[in-house]
């Protein structure tokens, strides 16, 4: 393998050890990593919700102050990739698995399940669901996103640095970034990503388990989702061996595609005026509470703590363990771009996307409920198929779904192959295509491991760990940013 630095070896002699335990002694490590995300949960959910708001503001403050101005690059150099393209690509990397997972089950949870503060069944209910749901799902996830893609693409594209998370912290660290501070910085944003990833891989082998067990009565157990994961893994290595111009963009725009064609026959066969009544005032009720639910911890009502531990600091936490990946993945792809339009895309543009895919999904799925469908009892993974069969085709519709659940699967992993490849070889921009499948044998390691020792709530303890580390880096990196883009500004 080419180029391959020390981040590499260490990264997957971790790996490898992470694994090992979790075959060997999975209950004790299901255990271990209930007690490590329960304490985290416990004594550190404040900072989830403060840092992630700090990043929304970040982002705000970047959009309307003089910087915004600066290109992503040299002052001739042009976007890569359209418009159309670029949110393609971004949205598929940056939600992909978990908007088909959550889009149903989420609401009907908030619903049904685990209302915020109102009576399960209720109207009040019914607005939380969707409201949270935009919560979860809209500028705070992606301005986790965007400050990390911002920062690494100023110092890939604007000043000439490698591409890697420990260069951005030159301007406070200084000669320290090429030593082990260096390496230790790159090694947990590796292993960050690795978790983050594989924690999605989990949900998408989940959901497809899910699916065929709804519909055709399969199984539902690990070794049905072990067999989903190697067939999945086996696809998306052929993409990443195609490259970015190729395997990635042409599958990020098919998702766009069949993920279009879901929602646009969802809004007519569900309540399309309800839909469309529920999407605008939710807006309002989301711009109007927005201030208060960043940073609502609940410390005088155990019952709301908890359902913010369970909910929103998770969300939290798998943002911030995607944000290498994604944050990186964007970087690439955003050459050319002025920090303004950056950022006023990589925030506004997914988010409202989601907001209709959750009205759109999450009504109908209501909708069908109060009918008499009782979707609020079946497993998390099966909801969205409950609702389809509540539709005229519902089979057709959720072979649709099918399908796009395993390419959103394909096209997460092949851009994550493609990020771990550029952080463990000095952060070249087309690193070797061994080293992508060795990541990508690696990121499906993990998943079916943690499959194996808990199912959905080990993913859910690993990604909650894994986070924390990282986020301390991420608050680094704003740090850093700020010296350094105050001293270029200077010299233009």
């Amino acid at each position: 393998m080419k180029k391959t630095t020390s981040v590499f070896w260490i990264t997957f002699a971790i790996i490898i050890l992470f694994a090992i335990l979790g075959v060997m002694i999975p209950e004790r490590f299901e255990n271990t990593s209930g007690i490590i995300m329960d304490y985290i949960s416990v004594h550190f959910g404040w900072y989830y919700l403060a840092i992630v708001a700090s990043f929304l503001i970040f982002c705000i403050y970047l959009i309307f102050s003089r910087y915004g101005k600066m290109v992503l690059g040299r002052r001739n150099d042009k976007p890569e990739f359209s418009y159309p393209s670029w949110f393609a690509m971004l949205f598929s990397a940056g939600m992909g698995i978990g908007l088909v997972f959550f889009g149903v089950a989420e609401p009907i949870s908030q619903y049904m399940k685990t209302p915020p503060t109102a009576e399960p069944g209720t109207r009040e209910a019914l607005e939380d669901a969707i409201r949270v749901s935009f919560f979860h799902y809209g500028v705070h996830a992606w301005a986790v996103y965007a400050t990390l893609g911002l920062i690494l693409s100023y110092f890939t594209f604007r000043l000439k640095k490698p591409g890697l998370i420990s260069v951005t912290l030159e301007p406070i660290l200084g000669d320290r970034v090429n030593g082990a501070w260096g390496k230790a910085i790159d090694v947990i944003a590796v292993f960050a990503t690795i978790v983050g990833v594989a924690t999605t891989l989990g949900f998408g082998a989940a959901q497809i388990n899910g699916g065929l067990a709804f519909l055709f009565d399969v199984q539902h157990t690990f070794w049905i989702q072990l067999i989903i994961i190697i067939i999945v893994t086996v696809l998306f290595m052929l993409s990443a061996y195609t490259g970015l111009d190729k395997g990635i963009k042409i599958l990020s725009n098919a998702n766009m595609g069949l993920a279009t064609i879901l929602l646009l026959v969802t809004f007519t066969l569900g309540p399309t005026m309800f839909i469309l009544d529920t999407f605008i005032e939710t807006i309002g009720t989301y711009i109007q509470t927005l201030p208060t639910e960043s940073l609502r911890i609940a410390p005088n009502s155990s019952q709301e703590q908890a359902w913010i531990m369970d909910w929103t600091v998770f969300f939290w936490a798998w943002w911030i363990a995607w944000a290498p990946f994604v944050g990186i993945f964007i970087a690439r792809i955003s050459k050319g771009r002025t920090i303004r339009e950056f950022l006023s895309g990589v925030l506004l543009v997914p988010a409202i996307i989601s907001f209709i895919w959750f009205t759109t999904f999450g009504i109908s799925a209501i909708d069908a409920q109060d009918r008499g469908t009782d979707i609020a009892s079946l497993p998390d993974e099966q909801a969205l198929f409950g609702m389809f069969d509540t539709f005229p085709f519902g089979m057709v519709l959720s072979f649709i779904g099918l399908m796009l659940i395993g390419t959103f699967f394909i096209t997460s992993a092949d851009s994550a192959t493609f990020v771990l490849g550029m952080q463990t070889t000095g952060g070249s921009l087309s690193p070797d295509t061994s080293v992508k499948f060795v990541w990508g044998i690696a990121q499906s390691g993990i998943a079916a491991v943690l499959l194996y020792t808990g199912g959905l709530q080990a993913l859910q303890n690993a990604l909650i760990s894994a986070a924390f580390p990282f986020s301390i880096i991420m608050l680094l990196m704003v740090v850093s940013f700020y010296k350094a883009i105050k001293k270029d500004y200077a010299k233009h």
